[in-house]
């Protein structure tokens, strides 16, 4: 008969592999527990692995869009306001506009009036939400409005005085501008002037935006574009509603042709309101467009993180059950394997 023996070393070395085993399962099931899912999709699932992997990428995909959408809706909140600032500037404006034709305002209140619509158009449209430009177009990093009033003299403002001295043969300030009549100024502020604004100077002179907006993708097969430009009517309008009341308000001309000024002034404030009401509204639009895109993804996000859960999904309970029940074994674990260590020939012969 043969006897077998089991030294102490043999099962100090039998529970250290042991506890190794348990220590690597302990690392996956906590990894379970916290996450929800399992800790080797590809040990897991097997050869449905790549479909877990599309399904992930593509979530990963439609939440990237459904986050840039909350940015450009931000951004296209940010516009609305800044266009109801405009508008409201424009209504003040209007209204002293309206005392000027009547003749019932001073000259310099009026003149007042047209520096500080500049003033607030100039800083609104230069106004940027998180650090871009919100006028400028694709042209972010840029102030896309120039001032009319600076020192030295501003591009635009050079522009207008070199028109009206080429239109009239003399300038604003000149005596002879108080012979200028009603008709004759609107004759300039329809032709040369309104082609500072209107027409190709104010891209040279004035705007730095680009007519081409941010184009958005919203969804997986729609595009918007998602930002308002300096160069829209609107802004243009008044612009040059402020620009020619700041300028020829405080020129030598008559009364009667002051007047024609205010009325050509009204018109174009009048417009620009309409002009802004419309680019507000399709601004609406387009924010209403985005946040039904990213319903309809965040919907699609939740479907197919459904299918990702039942495929990788584990119960959170039953993995922190089997975590404490590892945790309990390993500790049990290193106590015995203390007090076998602590097991000798020569403590047991004393």
């Amino acid at each position: 008969m043969k006897v077998s023996y089991v030294s102490s070393q043999a099962i100090s070395q039998a529970l250290r592999h042991s506890l190794l085993r348990m220590q690597s399962d302990l690392v996956s099931g906590q990894k379970e527990a916290q996450s929800g899912k399992v800790a080797d999709v590809g040990l897991a699932l097997g050869i449905r692995t790549g479909q877990a992997v599309s399904l992930a990428r593509d979530v990963g995909r439609l939440q990237t869009i459904v986050d840039s959408n909350t940015l450009v809706s931000s951004r296209l909140a940010a516009t609305q306001d800044s266009l109801s600032r405009v508008s409201e500037a424009g209504s003040t404006f209007l209204s002293a506009l309206t005392a000027a034709v009547s003749g019932d305002s001073n000259p310099a209140t009026t003149r007042q009036a047209g520096v500080v619509m500049g003033e607030a158009l100039t800083g609104i449209v230069n106004s940027s939400f998180n650090g871009e430009h919100l006028f400028a177009g694709v042209n972010t990093d840029v102030r896309p409005l120039a001032a009319y009033r600076a020192d030295p003299p501003s591009a635009a403002k050079t522009a207008f005085d070199a028109a009206f001295l080429a239109h009239f043969g003399f300038g604003q300030n000149d005596p002879a501008a108080a012979g200028i009549d009603g008709p004759a100024i609107k004759a300039f502020l329809d032709g040369p002037a309104a082609a500072e604004f209107l027409g190709a100077g104010w891209e040279t002179n004035w705007s730095s935006a680009t007519d081409q907006g941010i184009s958005t993708r919203i969804s997986l097969n729609e595009t918007v574009e998602t930002s308002v430009s300096a160069n829209v009517d609107g802004i243009r309008k008044l612009a040059m509603a402020a620009a020619i009341v700041d300028d020829l308000y405080s020129s030598t001309m008559n009364e009667g042709a002051l007047v024609a000024v205010a009325e050509t002034a009204t018109r174009l404030v009048t417009e620009a309101m309409g002009d802004i009401a419309q680019v507000q509204a399709a601004a609406g639009f387009t924010e209403q467009r985005i946040k039904n895109a990213s319903e309809r993804i965040s919907m699609q996000v939740d479907i197919f993180n459904g299918f990702l859960n039942d495929m990788e999904g584990v119960d959170p309970y039953e993995a922190a059950t089997r975590v404490n029940a590892l945790i309990t074994q390993i500790e049990t674990s290193y106590a015995l394997t203390a007090r076998i260590q602590q097991l000798s020939l020569t403590r047991l012969l004393s």
